[in-house]
Parts: structure tokens; sequence; C-alpha cells
């Protein structure tokens, strides 16, 4: 299944993304918000009847796939879905793209796409370290966490966990709407990408060997300051293998988070958008190998076994 998942990344980078009115995962946020607005209460057990319609929405068309298509083929198909790496590449390339042409305005609004902070009042600096840690994030929840659960699951994995994804980005927020409907959502984001989070920083230092000590120091120092205990790792390894300082206070609606300091860099420069989307390329890339590298000696070891 893992060469069947990285088959599927590379699906990804070579075609992105479907258009919107045919692409499932949009389908599947349309599903979800008008579930949401028929079952919404602001109760933990109604936001735990929802995660799991979500799953199972996302589980049961990969059975289906499965079915119809065969193992191999129905997990390339849905890790090329699922996985948005080429997406996220293009979409903070544009961000770049205006910033290196001086146009503020357009880097706000296209950045409004990308990241839930408000953006109206940010500069080049902030916009900047908004695009790196989205990337940086990004390439866990979008590229090697399922990459991952597909190696592990085939396309039920790989659609689980985008479709625990998407929910955790609809309704896992800490406002005053979601705090308890969505806390089953945040939580099951927060399991599934444990482990993913914890191998892409491993990742990222084997891209950049000659920072490796620091990705480790920024992981093991200040990861912990970050809110969510994924999105910190996956930051700070990233803040020290660019030499950048990420983090901060960001505002998110009518809520303000302190997201602490990540990093002991310089501040962010629109350059390093395109060195992240490099660094996140190149991640996701070691991942798929190590992927089919743990695959190749499992099915070795099990090979060998039954010739005993």
């Amino acid at each position: 299944m893992a060469l069947a998942a990285s088959a599927g990344f590379a699906l990804d980078r070579m075609l992105g993304e479907p258009p919107v009115r045919w692409h499932p995962v949009a389908w599947f946020g349309s599903g979800m918000t008008a579930l949401e607005s028929r079952w919404y209460a602001d109760d933990r057990v109604r936001g735990v009847v929802y995660a799991a319609a979500g799953v199972a929405a996302g589980v049961l068309p990969a059975l289906g796939m499965r079915r119809v298509l065969g193992s191999p083929a129905a997990t390339t198909v849905a890790s090329g879905l699922a996985i948005a790496g080429a997406m996220l590449e293009r979409e903070a390339l544009g961000v770049a793209g205006a910033l290196h042409a001086n146009d503020l305005d357009a880097a706000r609004r296209s950045l409004g796409g990308l990241v839930g902070r408000a953006t109206d009042q940010l500069d080049a600096t902030d916009i900047s370290r908004a695009v790196v840690e989205t990337v940086a994030e990004n390439t866990v929840d979008a590229v090697t966490a399922t990459l991952f659960w597909a190696s592990v699951g085939g396309a039920p994995g790989a659609l689980a966990h985008r479709a625990i994804n998407t929910m955790d980005a609809m309704v896992g927020h800490r406002n005053e709407r979601h705090a308890r409907f969505g806390f089953a959502s945040a939580r099951l984001d927060d399991v599934v990408n444990w482990l993913p989070a914890r191998l892409s920083a491993l990742a990222v230092a084997v891209v950049v060997p000659s920072r490796a000590a620091e990705v480790w120091r920024a992981v093991r120092h200040d990861a912990g300051a970050h809110p969510s205990p994924n999105g910190g790792v996956i930051e700070a390894a990233f803040a020290a293998a660019l030499g950048v300082r990420l983090g901060g206070t960001n505002v998110y609606g009518d809520v303000l988070e302190d997201r602490g300091v990540l990093g002991r860099g310089r501040a962010p420069m629109p350059s390093d958008i395109d060195r992240a989307t490099t660094l996140a390329r190149r991640v996701g890339c070691v991942v798929a190998a190590g992927c089919c590298l743990v695959s190749f000696f499992a099915v070795e070891r099990a090979q060998a076994r039954l010739t005993r």
C-alpha cells in the first residue's frame, strides 16, 4: 500500500487538484456544513456524533472504491485526491508573487484563502510568517499524514484522514460556537497527526542535515509553546531548517492566540516562502520514500517468516 500511496503523492504533484465542483473533498465539506446546520448544539456529545458521521463519510466511499478498483488502484486514486501538496505550493507562491510585486492588498487577499487568522492589518513580514507557518503545518495535514495513513490503511486510511482534517478546519476552533461542538473533531485530528508530525520533523532534519541539530533543539525546546501538539512540532522544525523565527500572536475572529516563539533566526521575508515550499516538497518526497522502505522491509520480514 505504501507504493500505491506514493503513486498518489506523485499523481498530486503532476496533476494537482481537480476543479472544485468535481472535487470529493469539496463535496464532503458541503455535506458536513449542511449536517452542522441541522445538528449543531453547544454540546460535546453532538460533536462526537458529527465527527463519527464525518469519518464514516470518508471511509464508506473508500471501501466502495476498493471493491471496484482493487486495493492498490483505490489507494493511489484516494491518495491523489486527498493529498493537496501541489495546491498548497501554488497558493503559497501566489502570495509570494504578490509580495515580490509590493502588492500588499493582493497578498492579504490571497493569504485569506490559506489561513484562518485576520489578515487585513498584516505587513510583508507578518504575511511571510503566516505563509511559512501554514506551509509547514499543512505539509503534515495535507501531505505527509495522508501518506502515512494511506500506507497503513489504504484508501480508507487516506480518505478518513482527509475527512478528519477537513472537519478540524471547519469546526475545530477555540471560539464560542465551536469550543464544545468541535472538541471531538479537533482532538481526533491531534491524535491522527501526532506520529506523522514527528516523522515529518525528522524528515526536515534529513532534508537539511546541516541544520539537524537546530531542528532537534527547536522541536524539543520551542514546540511546546504552540497551542497545537502537532503544529508546534513541524513549525519549529521548519523555522530551524530555514533559519527564521516563527510564532507570535495571531488574531482569529474575536480570539487572540499566542503561539510562542519557534526558532531563533531572523524574521521571515517573502523569499522564505519560496524556500519553505521547496522544503515542503522535499519533506513529502522523503516521507513517501520512507513509507515505501518500511513497507518493503515489512514484506521481506513477513516472507522470511513464512519460509522458516
